[in-house]
């Protein structure tokens, strides 16, 4: 899988681990990327850009675990991301030496207000700084990617000489960036042809393009650049990332996928080929979706393309009579390329562990042992509530049993009195880190407030809820309910996520799941002040381009 110069197939470069984790309250733990990069690989991606390691010991850790666990022979490319800055490059690489195949992706600017307002050095200086830190980069790793940061409003000249002088100091990979999403299609696909045409070298290096939504543009550039000789594509599952997001890797593969016969013949093939333009395995593009956004706590919207709850979903009588004639007349996809199935009731009351584990492989999920027991138990307890148990059904619980935050404080009891004649009361019983279990009780606007109210009482922590969101993840009132919520603390967002038949439970659940991230982040930062304090400074240039 690993990724080779190509003209005929397009590279899936994916960087949901580095820019997709920028978006607010995204952040994950270690643990939490190396189960999506092992998702990743299943997925097909060619490149996992799996972070920005000179900016925090956490980010080099987990591209090291990553480049240690993902990165073997026939994977794909494990990427780290570097400004062009000789500690952040030796950083890089560092962490990337356990991969089979590495790459190092640098970057610095190149439009006149980026040079001017945030490096505050001139484009002489740019052009001899760019291919230094590529010969640099080139000393640890043979594949080395290069993006000068806002190519979308540089000035084409100077870009034409920076990447000459880049590609003669040895990239492998030329990354045009939207940084601020501004160009339309006809602007990036322009940008990327007069690259081909006016950079000398161009032929020793793919072309890659990066892009971000800000006009809800990102996909269309892409499919445009490809048709003007872009070979790569920096996107990320859901479009998740910095601001309104990247391109969505999900909407770019499908779109390649069901329009093949159109971009044939840009990519040199003939126009009734069926062979893929990429490598992914569509049928692991759902799985993806719901991991990241249910590890991220970012919720899919219903009618978000390729992914979303309504994507396969008929209201109009005339489309649904259409559909029952022949699918074709209104879905230009089959549900199951993505990997939705119709399967139903999969599992019972009486189903075995065997049977359980077999239905998780199917499913695309492979847990240890203790993983797999502990989501056992929660299938068993959801069986003596729903007589149907549906392939989303295990999703949500094995979901949520894989990205469970550390087990500081944990929920023993959760109690409360409503109505709309009475004051909403609730109360809980909470094991305490040191192993006390403290009760409390509070009133509130509804139960979900008492019931969080009561839990701050007794975890002592300040924090501020800034966002609640519940959704079903299957019809009927024995539905499982999924709570997602944020919490703001010292100008950080932590995440919390719970699945339960009983929302006020799982309510409670994800509640106490951000607060367990919020506590851990306060006593590693009791522990390690200086660490902390070194990461943060590390981190003052954002990682974006």
């Amino acid at each position: 899988m690993n990724s080779q110069p190509s003209q005929d197939r397009i590279i899936i470069f994916d960087t949901t681990l580095r820019d997709g984790e920028q978006s607010p309250g995204a952040t994950l733990n270690v643990d939490e990327k190396l189960t999506i990069a092992r998702q990743l690989a299943r997925l097909g991606v060619d490149v996992i850009e799996a972070g920005f390691p000179f900016s925090s010991p956490g980010d080099f850790e987990a591209v090291q675990k990553i480049a240690e666990a993902i990165g073997v022979e026939g994977g794909p490319t494990i990427c780290g991301l570097a400004r062009a800055a000789r500690k952040d490059i030796e950083a890089a690489a560092a962490a990337l030496k356990p991969a089979a195949h590495a790459r190092i992706h640098t970057f610095i600017a190149t439009s006149d207000i980026h040079l001017e307002y945030k490096l505050k050095k001139t484009r002489q200086e740019v052009l001899e700084i760019a291919p230094e830190m590529v010969a640099h980069a080139k000393s640890f790793v043979q594949d080395v990617e290069f993006s000068p940061e806002d190519a979308g409003r540089s000035d084409p000249e100077f870009l034409y000489q920076v990447l000459e002088r880049v590609i003669d100091a040895g990239a492998t990979t030329i990354n045009i960036p939207d940084t601020v999403g501004y160009t339309t299609p006809s602007e990036f696909g322009a940008l990327i042809g007069g690259i081909k045409k006016n950079v000398p070298n161009i032929d020793r290096a793919i072309i890659s393009v990066h892009g971000h939504n800000d006009l809800g543009l990102a996909v269309a550039n892409f499919l445009e650049a490809i048709k003007n000789g872009a070979r790569q594509l920096e996107c990320t599952i859901n479009g998740i990332g910095e601001r309104a997001g990247n391109a969505a890797l999900e909407e770019l593969v499908m779109a390649l996928h069901v329009r093949r016969q159109y971009f044939n013949p840009f990519l040199g093939r003939p126009v009734e080929s069926e062979a893929p333009l990429t490598n992914i395995d569509t049928r692991h593009i759902y799985k993806t979706s719901r991991l990241v956004s249910n590890l991220t706590g970012m919720l899919v919207q219903p009618n978000k393309a390729i992914v979303g709850a309504n994507a396969f979903a008929h209201e109009s009588g005339i489309h649904q009579d259409g559909v029952l004639k022949n699918k074709r007349t209104y879905e230009i996809m089959d549900a199951q390329s993505i990997g939705l199935t119709d399967n139903q009731i999969v599992l019972g009351k009486l189903s075995g562990r065997n049977a359980f584990r077999s239905r998780l492989k199917e499913l695309g999920f492979d847990l240890s042992e203790q993983d797999l027991n502990k989501a056992f138990v929660r299938f068993k307890e959801l069986a003596d509530k729903k007589k149907e148990i549906t392939d989303r059904d295990l999703e949500a619980i094995v979901n949520d049993e894989i990205q469970q935050a550390p087990d500081l404080f944990k929920l023993e009891l959760v109690q409360v009195s409503c109505g709309d004649h009475a004051c909403p009361t609730a109360t809980v019983t909470l094991r305490t880190p040191d192993g006390n279990e403290l009760t409390d009780a509070a009133t509130g606007t509804g139960p979900v407030d008492a019931v969080y109210k009561a839990i701050n009482r007794v975890v002592n922590v300040p924090n501020q809820l800034i966002e609640f969101a519940v959704q079903s993840v299957t019809a009927g009132i024995d539905a499982i309910g999924e709570v997602t919520i944020r919490l703001r603390y010292d100008d950080r967002i932590f995440a919390g996520h719970s699945a339960n038949t009983d929302i006020i439970v799982a309510s409670a659940q994800a509640y106490i799941n951000a607060l367990n991230r919020l506590y851990a982040f306060i006593q590693q930062r009791e522990q390690n002040p200086v660490k902390m304090v070194q990461a943060q400074a590390s981190a003052t240039v954002p990682a974006e381009h």
